[in-house]
């Protein structure tokens, strides 16, 4: 059985790949989940928590959002990091601009996952057609759902029915599903 372990920024990334991953994952790999308190957490600690990794047959992911900064230096950052932790190989996925932008990329998992009937505002509006081009995609997604979306319930009622085909129209959402998939290969 082969481990992947994602090193990820906070609980509701976790939820939304509890929901998404049994769908995309061979049932020989066991995801295990390590959640930080935050992105600053997560940087201080992946050096150590990789490199005191002892299980074999292990594959890397980690996972973290943008939020406003300069998404390819927080990439760059984070694989220097795990080249320092001796797993050059693991995934470094960034989130453009927060994980929420995976939810607006794709309103239908938003209406079943909470069971909303209409979405309004969302498919073909302006401004919306690159979720990982809104700012606060977190606040915008509350406000169209009217505060139904809470960050941690939120993604786990979201993330089983996140679209995994490439019709998401978020890009960071469909290069984490492809890049996943190149890994496990």
């Amino acid at each position: 059985m082969r481990s992947l372990v994602f090193f990820l920024e906070e609980a509701s990334a976790e939820e939304m790949l509890k929901g998404l991953l049994p769908r995309i994952l061979p049932a020989d790999i066991s995801p295990r989940f390590i959640v930080f308190e935050g992105k600053q957490d997560l940087e201080k600690q992946i050096i150590r928590k990789m490199k005191g990794w002892n299980t074999p047959d292990t594959l890397f992911v980690v996972m973290r959002d943008q939020d406003g900064g300069d998404c390819i230096a927080i990439k760059e950052s984070l694989v220097q990091k795990c080249i320092d932790a001796r797993h050059g190989d693991a995934l470094v996925r960034i989130a453009c601009h927060e994980l929420e932008s995976f939810y607006l990329g794709d309103p239908d998992a938003v209406k079943k996952g909470l069971g909303i009937r209409k979405l309004h505002g969302l498919r073909g509006k302006s401004g919306y057609e690159n979720p990982d081009l809104v700012d606060q995609p977190s606040r915008v997604l509350m406000k169209l759902t009217k505060y139904q979306y809470q960050k941690i319930g939120g993604s786990r009622a979201i993330g089983p029915y996140l679209a995994v085909d490439g019709s998401n129209s978020s890009h960071s959402f469909n290069v984490l599903i492809r890049g996943i998939l190149e890994l496990i290969g």
